[in-house]
């Protein structure tokens, strides 16, 4: 019975938590300021820097997935799942490489109005504004590596809860 009450106060404080979390949430954007989240590249220098955090981020990944493969970790589906993101982060990183890069190489008048969402492209024939537009597409390649992560933290989650047993969990 003492295990169902502490079991019963920890769902209650999550939900207190959450609903507050939730609270701010709604309340935030009331009293704050224009964020400028977008991010653009004017200076080449910005650009470099963005590469460069792109290429080490395919590294990071690369040897992720490699020491996975060699420690035998992805005989556990939580962890192939992770390797699975890991691969899938790779990817996406160079196809965010080669679409900042296809960026730089259009031609001036192809990309029409600010950086934002209402930006448009004026194909008109353009292989590199073809090119450009496919790899603007990255989402479709790092939203799946984020569920496979999401997918394998979940699986090792609920291996442990197992492992502690019913008493703990």
């Amino acid at each position: 019975m003492k295990t169902m009450q502490s079991g019963l106060i920890r769902w209650r404080t999550i939900l207190r938590s959450a609903g507050f979390a939730l609270l701010l949430t709604g309340i935030a954007p009331l009293f704050s300021g224009p964020a400028w989240a977008i991010q653009s590249h004017p200076a080449p220098e910005g650009l470099y820097a963005h590469q460069l955090a792109h290429f080490l981020f395919i590294v990071a990944m690369a040897l992720l997935s490699y020491w996975l493969q060699v420690n035998h970790f992805t005989v556990q589906r939580g962890w192939r799942l992770i390797q699975v993101s890991c691969l899938l982060f790779l990817v996406w990183n160079g196809v965010a490489i080669l679409g900042h890069w296809s960026e730089e190489m259009l031609p001036a008048g192809v990309l029409l109005g600010n950086s934002d969402w209402g930006q448009r492209i004026l194909f008109q024939g353009n292989p590199a504004a073809y090119l450009y537009f496919v790899l603007k597409m990255d989402h479709l390649v790092c939203v799946p590596a984020m569920a496979c992560l999401l997918l394998g933290i979940r699986s090792l989650y609920r291996e442990a809860l197992k492992e502690r047993g019913p008493s703990h969990g």
